[in-house]
């Protein structure tokens, strides 16, 4: 493999959890920031990660902007109901550009 990457996630309750994600090039670890989550439905949010790890690599990305939008992308899914990620690369962006909030924005 030429990267691994894995969910970290650590549970504050049943419905709150911290979640993050880490990135290994074989040389390097690149780290996500953590994010604060409120958990709607966690069913979906690893398949949303490895999405947003394999688009953002198809896309050009380096490790840390790939770990970066592949957390987030999961981030957000849990906010959903259902295993569909029905957000849109700008939300996932804005999100890791540091908008935490959680407005619509169209």
């Amino acid at each position: 493999f030429r990267w691994t990457a894995m969910t970290l996630r650590s549970s504050v309750s049943a419905s709150e959890n911290r979640w993050s994600g880490l990135l290994y090039d074989g040389q390097h670890f690149y780290h996500a920031p953590t994010y604060p989550i409120y958990i709607v439905d966690r069913i979906g949010s690893g398949d949303s990660f490895g999405a947003g790890l394999i688009y953002s690599c198809l896309m050009g990305a380096d490790p840390q902007q790939a770990i970066e939008f592949a957390v987030a992308a999961g981030c957000l899914n849990h906010s959903l109901e259902g295993d569909f990620n029905l957000v849109s690369v700008r939300e996932i962006n804005a999100l890791v550009s540091g908008d935490k909030s959680g407005r619509i924005k169209r």
